[in-house]
């Protein structure tokens, strides 16, 4: 790296020029920068003075004068300067010429109309700001005056020839055919002041427009040949580049007549650019629905975009405008646009300051969601920030968050660290078992244990596991009975030879005479294999160390547990998802929570479960293949149906009360 500022007078200077990035733009030479401190990427715009060249001196300077006094944002930011006798350095934001973007685009496929509407968007809007704000006249449109900034932003420069729109002989500067003899294709035909004060500019816009759509022009009369220019473009183009200079419309107008509904301009993407750019002054329910509406439009918007410019508007949004768990949805999928150190930069600090978080919309939709963010959270945070907010989610009043908050340990088990796993997880995972309220939850937590038992050490599997699915197989919901048979099965390298004779086969024995054939089937399955292992070991008691060895395990590494057998099952049923009606031969007298529903009348375990629907990984496991599409009855149809059961049996007391007859004073019988 060497630097281009060495030399006085300008060797310090903070700015650096990147070798082998120079591109011409007209008089001046542009290079890639970057600040010598902090290393900001820029762009340098250079001219160097020699002899002969008087005219694009004055060029330069004039140009170096009104980048540092003109602000807008469609126009080049200006960063800094320095001007010498011998060159004159000019520092902005960092950009591309648009010849080059273009042309690196179709090199990709092409830009989407929709980048290039919000660009000519952008560049109008400066024109109109020069001509009717600032009473200024370009001179110099054209698709060399216009540079792309990383978020796809277009942005007008080449202020080289640019006058006062009354400007006397003394302020007049050479035309740019003057000093470039090919420009003359891009004049106006009339001869100048014919028209009104803008019609040299608009005429050099459409010149513009159509050297975007098809390429350099060759020659003046191309205007004529429409060529690639999009229909709905096709009318105000013409306006621009009509013989009438008279009638050629005032940029701001021309802005006006392509916004109308069916023009160019109207589109989903360049009202989502306006919104972002008024996005302070707007209401918040204004912002509730844009964000909202964002999520379905992000799809079809350009990459560096949604980087660069949407990005920072929902970080900022959440910090400092309260919008809540709406822009979340939009937040991660813009996240996926992010190399991993851009991630961990810019969008792991908001999750982490997410979780604090009393809003329970925000709290159950990270919990959601959390499938896209977790590889980027280090094991630190996540045992110190976010799993002492997560616990919460396990005593909440609302099922749908302790559901969800069942279902992401099985996302971050890997990463917490040995009290918060093996003794906090562990207790909460206890209370839930044994006391909530609701089967499906109580199921999910006995899916999730066998989920995540790799994880554990060896002390806390041989404490917690058969507890555990000892207490499930006791449950009054079929399901998580079922699902007790099922950890049993998934977990069996877990347990020695006289556990499953002693401890584990005498609890699955009680299941094989359950009211529920599904429990008994799957029962009779457990029983066959763990018994088929003591038969192994009763034949040759040389394989108890081969099939023991993992009793006293060590816990896996995150991943290392994708391969163990299980019971489990492709999502299906969850309390936050569609309810699942009742299937044949379930109107018992029990309640609903209580009744199974599965294929072909046959009970069923708590499918897809919702514990574990979205696991990386998750595919069908393999271990008892019938079972591979389980489901469960939802806690909120489980209520439904007792609700439904107590009117009837009321409805029974009221008719039987009725057949009675009313009561006779003084009718009863002493003895």
């Amino acid at each position: 790296m060497w630097s281009f500022f060495a030399r006085d007078p300008v060797k310090d200077f903070n700015y650096e020029i990147l070798p082998d990035t120079q591109d011409t733009s007209g008089i001046w030479t542009l290079h890639r920068g970057k600040r010598k401190t902090g290393g900001e990427p820029l762009s340098v715009f250079v001219y160097e003075v020699s002899t002969g060249t008087e005219e694009q001196t004055q060029l330069a300077k004039a140009a170096f004068k009104r980048m540092k006094t003109l602000r807008h944002p469609n126009i080049l930011a200006y960063v800094d300067g320095l001007e010498t006798e011998k060159s004159l350095y000019l520092v902005t934001e960092q950009v591309t010429p648009l010849a080059a973007h273009l042309k690196a685009q179709s090199e990709r496929g092409g830009s989407g109309e929709l980048e290039v509407s919000w660009g000519l968007h952008q560049t109008v809007k400066a024109l109109s700001f020069l001509v009717n704000d600032c009473h200024l006249l370009h001179n110099n449109l054209g698709i060399w005056a216009v540079f792309v900034d990383r978020a796809g932003e277009w942005k007008l420069g080449g202020l080289d020839h640019m006058t006062p729109e009354n400007g006397d002989a003394s302020t007049s500067l050479p035309s740019a055919k003057a000093v470039h003899p090919d420009m003359d294709k891009y004049d106006a035909p009339e001869s100048p002041n014919s028209g009104e004060k803008w019609a040299g500019d608009v005429w050099r816009l459409g010149c513009l427009i159509w050297e975007v759509f098809n390429g350099p022009l060759p020659r003046a009369s191309s205007l004529r040949s429409l060529g690639k220019i999009p229909k709905a473009l096709v009318p105000h183009y013409c306006e621009l580049v009509g013989a009438n200079a008279r009638a050629r419309p005032n940029p701001a107008r021309f802005l006006q007549n392509c916004r109308a509904p069916g023009g160019f301009l109207s589109n989903s993407f360049v009202e989502s650019n306006l919104f972002l750019e008024e996005i302070q002054i707007k209401d918040p329910a204004e912002k509730q629905q844009f964000f909202q509406d964002l999520s379905e439009n992000l799809d079809s918007f350009p990459e560096d975009f949604c980087k660069h410019k949407v990005l920072p508007q929902l970080l900022t949004a959440f910090e400092f405008g309260n919008a809540g768990a709406v822009v979340l949805t939009p937040l991660f999928k813009v996240g996926k646009f992010l190399s991993p150190e851009e991630y961990q930069q810019k969008i792991i600090p908001v999750i982490v300051k997410m979780f604090s978080s009393t809003d329970r919309a925000m709290r159950i939709r990270l919990l959601q969601q959390m499938e896209q963010f977790v590889q980027y959270l280090n094991d630190a945070a996540v045992n110190s920030q976010i799993f002492p907010h997560v616990v919460h989610g396990f005593t909440d009043t609302n099922p749908a968050i302790r559901e969800q908050t069942v279902k992401s340990m099985l996302l971050l088990a890997p990463k917490l660290n040995e009290s918060n796993l093996n003794q906090e997880l562990m207790r909460h995972f206890a209370r839930l078992q044994a006391r909530d309220e609701q089967g499906p939850i109580r199921c999910n937590t006995t899916v999730c244990l066998g989920k995540i038992a790799p994880y554990l050490n060896a002390g806390t599997r041989q404490r917690v596991l058969i507890s555990a699915f000892s207490r499930a197989t006791k449950d009054p919901f079929p399901a998580s009975r079922a699902a007790g048979v099922l950890g049993f099965a998934a977990t069996h390298n877990y347990y020695s030879v006289t556990e499953s004779a002693a401890r584990v086969l005498p609890t699955l024995c009680t299941l094989t005479v359950d009211p529920d054939k599904n429990v008994r089937d799957q029962a009779f399955k457990a029983i066959k294999s763990f018994l088929t292992k003591l038969e192994t070991v009763s034949e040759d008691p040389t394989k108890l160390a081969e099939i023991e060895k993992d009793v006293m395990s060590s816990a896996q590494p995150a991943g290392a547990a994708a391969s163990w057998a299980g019971w489990a099952v492709t999502g299906v049923s969850s309390l936050t998802s569609k309810l699942i009606r009742t299937g044949p031969g379930t109107e018992g007298g029990s309640p609903a929570e209580n009744t199974p529903v599965g294929g072909g009348g046959t009970a069923s375990p708590c499918a897809g479960n919702s514990a574990i629907d979205g696991v990386p990984g998750g595919k069908e496991l393999t271990y008892l293949q019938d079972y591979s599409d389980l489901r469960y009855v939802s806690a909120e149809l489980a209520k439904k149906k007792r609700e439904e059961r107590r009117k009837e049996l009321e409805a029974k007391r009221a008719e039987r009360k009725a057949a009675k007859g009313p009561l006779k004073l003084g009718a009863r019988k002493l003895d």
